[in-house]
């Protein structure tokens, strides 16, 4: 922050609160700010080997106490009780292998089933950082405190991960807000151990366990997502332009995302509207409510698709704690944080997906969608027929089930298997679009477990607004607003 923007913090003065404060990206983020530096994984100092150190004693410690269990003939076997000794020290080391838990969490054919069973507890909130260096945190952002910005702020969290943590907090006009604040020097610890599980990783590549996940691949993945996450600037600015977007068809009201409040963030902190509601996974109450959850889902899910394949950037990580209720029934998007964009030709390729699963199934079409997109290797000598027969074969049979097994995701899924078969490798950006919509899917087969999103319509409505209507026509269904 610039000595400038300090002396005109500075000519407020006074104890009270600051009716018209005005922070450092009241007029939004600078172009530098939204740049993502990610510093280099290969490096390895004395700073990493100090923490080798910690790292292992932290885990040593970790095993030994399970042992007496085992000596003590508890009835578990040994694999759960050191991958439970495992999590035990990634929850003692902090942030980044919280972090790593979780990906195993959510990637369990990946890991072996005991240690991805044990991660699940990485999925829990970690202990939250002292009041103090909370205030501390939004003094070095904003140049004033807590009590000179907010009528009032809440010191005890909402909620604490592994980068942030949430406070509440109440504006000088009224409006209720939260703060999502940085974890104190997160950037140079996490980016510390990432270097280090790179390294591990690389040694864990030459065994023959270690080959078939390619854990090298999983960490430089973790270390890009981390430092995208870690620009609290950039994150604001993918909310607001998410948000934007979500009207610009001239419908979707009863979906959203909170308003960010620019005149109050900062390069570490970001403040923004409270939403009031539920996880979408709170199942029980919302089947105890009377809601309609299926119409709930497919508005929130057709807004997400038009934000991928239409506007960019989508919400990359809909898990039911990003995926709200609200107490005046429209669904919100939480947490943006991860989010993924496709380029022009890319957005072709997932609506060229879309149109072939819910419309005609010209399996060819997701043939040249590949080749296009140079998804086959060049050398490789095989027709578009040829490939889309290979499609076809995969995926008629699952897009003529009548029960509830069918997803899009899983089928999205399936066209990549076909095509890593044939020698191409799927980009994140796709693969982080089939983790969504599984998401997505999981909520609709705990609530509407008859909805088959590969054949709803509505989904696509302002993406193929000639194709939906007179698919609707066909089934006889009259789209919902």
């Amino acid at each position: 922050m610039s000595d400038m923007y300090h002396q005109v913090a500075d000519t407020f003065g006074g104890a009270g609160v600051i009716s018209n404060f005005r922070g450092p990206y009241s007029m939004g983020p600078p172009p530098e700010d939204l740049a993502v530096h990610t510093p280099p994984i290969d490096r390895f100092g004395g700073r990493e080997l100090g923490r080798v150190v910690t790292i292992g004693l932290v885990m040593v410690m970790a095993l030994l106490r399970v042992l007496p269990r085992k000596l003590g003939q508890i009835r578990q076997s040994w694999s759960v009780l050191a991958a439970g000794a495992v999590v035990d020290g990634f929850e003692t080391l902090g942030p980044t292998f919280v972090k790593l838990g979780q990906l195993v969490a959510s990637s369990p054919g990946l890991f072996p089933t005991p240690l991805a069973d044990a991660c699940q507890r990485c999925l829990d909130e970690v202990p939250p950082f002292p009041s103090d260096t909370v205030h501390r945190l939004i003094r070095d952002d904003l140049g004033r405190s807590p009590a000179q910005l907010f009528h009032s702020f809440d010191d005890r969290p909402l909620s604490a991960a592994s980068i942030a943590q949430v406070h509440a907090c109440v504006l000088p006009d009224g409006r209720d807000a939260v703060v999502k604040v940085q974890r104190p020097d997160i950037a140079r610890r996490m980016n510390t151990d990432l270097r280090i599980l790179h390294k591990l990783a690389l040694v864990l590549a030459r065994t023959k366990a270690g080959s078939r996940f390619n854990a090298p691949a999983i960490i430089n993945d973790l270390h890009e997502v981390t430092n995208q996450e870690l620009n609290f600037a950039l994150e604001a600015h993918r909310q607001a332009t998410f948000r934007d977007h979500i009207g610009a068809f001239g419908d979707n009201r009863w979906v959203t995302a909170p308003e960010v409040y620019w005149d109050y963030c900062g390069p570490h902190m970001i403040c923004m509207e409270r939403m009031v509601g539920i996880p979408m996974d709170a199942f029980d109450t919302i089947r105890e409510r009377d809601i309609d959850a299926e119409l709930v889902l497919r508005r929130g899910c057709k807004a997400w698709l038009e934000a991928a394949v239409v506007h960019g950037p989508f919400h990359g990580d809909m898990h039911a704690g990003n995926m709200w209720l609200l107490d005046d029934g429209r669904c919100s998007f939480l947490d943006f944080g991860i989010m993924g964009e496709l380029d022009g030709t890319w957005k072709q390729f997932f609506s060229d997906l879309l149109f072939t699963i819910l419309f005609d199934r010209d399996y060819t079409r997701i043939a040249r969608a590949f080749r296009r997109v140079e998804i086959f290797p060049a050398a490789m000598d095989i027709s578009d027929e040829v490939v889309g027969e290979q499609l076809r074969m995969v995926l008629d049979p699952l897009l003529d089930q009548s029960v509830s097994g069918l997803n899009l995701g899983e089928l999205l899924k399936q066209a990549f298997d076909i095509a890593e078969s044939l020698g191409a490798t799927a980009p994140r950006e796709m693969v982080l679009i089939a983790k969504q919509l599984l998401y997505l899917e999981r909520y609709t087969k705990a609530l509407v477990p008859d909805y088959l999103m590969v054949r709803d319509p509505f989904l696509v409505r302002n993406i193929f607004p000639a194709a939906a209507v007179a698919k609707a026509a066909d089934l006889g269904i009259q789209l919902p607003q």
